[in-house]
């Protein structure tokens, strides 16, 4: 009976958690076009604090402020275009989740491409230079590697 209790009071917490969780989003707009409308932009924009999620994903109070900013500023009647103007004027092009390509950000768009390129060079290279060597050892080298070879058995012998 104590455990079912303990488990009844476990589920009401989970539940209550869940739902305060559930609620972070922000104030939803009362018409649901301009909610997804604002989801939409969301998902454009990088949330700031967390850098691996969109703001439309995250639940960090930083990313909700920037949620209910966007809804504002579509509420004003600003275009998707304007919007994400602001965003960049005021955090920069790290804001945008798909950064455009241009010269600071080359980099960040080719640089997986160059150091795959590097790998790829340097791998050919090292495959090249470990060949095995054909050529045929001289008298001096096969007479060596005979006493070498009688030695060895001779150990193995022994032991």
């Amino acid at each position: 009976m104590r455990r079912q209790f303990l488990c009844l009071v476990y589920l009401i917490f989970t539940l209550v958690t869940c739902g305060a969780h559930a609620d972070q989003g922000g104030p939803a707009a009362t018409d649901p076009t301009l909610e997804k409308h604002v989801t939409r932009l969301a998902e454009e924009l990088r949330c700031l604090v967390c850098q691996n999620q969109t703001i439309a994903d995250s639940q960090a109070d930083l990313a909700i402020d920037l949620k209910n900013q966007v809804r504002e500023k579509l509420a004003q009647g600003l275009s998707d275009k304007e919007v994400i103007e602001f965003m960049v004027q005021r955090y920069g092009d790290f804001v945008l989740y798909r950064p455009p390509v241009k010269s600071a950000t080359w980099l960040l768009w080719f640089g997986p491409f160059l150091l795959l390129l590097f790998g790829l060079i340097f791998l050919i290279i090292k495959l090249r230079q470990t060949r095995v060597s054909t050529e045929e050892l001289s008298s001096a080298e096969m007479k060596r590697g005979a006493v070498l070879l009688t030695e060895n058995s001779a150990l193995e012998e022994f032991q």
